[in-house]
């Protein structure tokens, strides 16, 4: 009965309720890290005096961490939970199986699981953790979620080997870290073959905007050289004549004087040879077979 603990232990289960409210209902995670906190600040590192006692105090820091790791992760604050939870447990080996499988499939979730090699090493080589009944689950785990991700293929097959797993748990382990290998191995090549595909796509695409801009100034060039031909047939001296006369009419002579008339006729009549000049089709020689 919580009634009948002691005063540490029911006030870190009084806070353990508050950190999941905190969580679950008002979504609260600052607040809730702060429960767990207090909670397991409260246990302290020394064991209760009796049995009965210190496996409670056990289930609620454990239960206090499993909160706090969820509210960390909800925040994106997950680089922080395993320094989090290790100033509680100090040494990795002494983790509670579900804190350690929530830190397996957290940091394999954001794909870093290398931040469990040291940390899940050492917890599965302890003698003591060999004996849990969460031992083979969390062996298996660490293989598939940590091992084989990094490459570490025949790292765990020894690992697995050496383990007190039966013979039959065995094999289809390694069957398993065989299958895994081989699906990696094919992704890398699919990634190997389309990252070709890319590189050799590149030159083709580059090759056929080269031939538009190729198309575009050759017809550019075209343009100009009849542009420049056509230019060339004009009569340039009644043009530069034209405008020596316009320049004398509007700058030297009075338009509104009678004798002003001839040198504006003659300009009338020099802008309208210049003009059917112009604008009339260029003669081409005939075509000869």
């Amino acid at each position: 009965e919580a009634s009948a603990w002691p005063p540490v232990l029911a006030q870190a289960a009084s806070l353990l309720e508050e950190a999941a409210d905190l969580l679950v209902l008002h979504r609260d995670f600052a607040a809730a890290v702060e429960r767990c906190e207090a909670g397991c600040d409260s246990l302290g590192p020394g064991p209760g005096s009796e049995r009965c006692e210190r496996r409670w105090e056990a289930e609620v820091k454990c239960s206090l961490c499993v909160v706090g790791i969820q509210a960390l992760a909800e925040m994106n604050r997950w680089r922080e939970v395993l320094s989090w939870v290790l100033q509680y447990y100090h040494d990795p080996e002494h983790l509670p199986p579900k804190v350690l499988e929530l830190c397996i499939l957290l940091y394999s979730k954001v794909r870093e699981p290398q931040v469990l090699l040291e940390v899940g090493s050492a917890w599965l080589g302890d003698e003591s953790n060999r004996s849990l009944p969460e031992y083979g689950c969390l062996l298996e785990l660490y293989v598939l979620q940590v091992l084989v991700p990094l490459g570490r293929a025949e790292e765990a097959g020894r690992l697995v080997r050496s383990s007190h797993l039966d013979g039959h748990k065995q094999q289809e382990l390694l069957g398993t870290i065989c299958e895994r290998q081989c699906q990696g191995a094919q992704q890398e090549e699919l990634h190997s073959d389309a990252e070709k595909e890319q590189g050799a796509a590149a030159p083709t695409v580059l090759g056929a905007l080269s031939q538009k801009l190729l198309t575009i100034f050759t017809l550019l060039r075209r343009a100009l050289r009849s542009m420049s031909s056509h230019f060339y047939l004009l009569p340039y001296k009644k043009m530069l004549l034209a405008t020596f006369l316009l320049y004398l009419v509007v700058v030297r002579l009075d338009p509104a004087s009678p004798t002003s008339l001839p040198f504006i006729y003659k300009l009338v009549q020099l802008f309208r040879q210049a003009w059917a000049a112009v604008f009339s089709p260029v003669p081409r020689p005939p075509i000869q077979d």
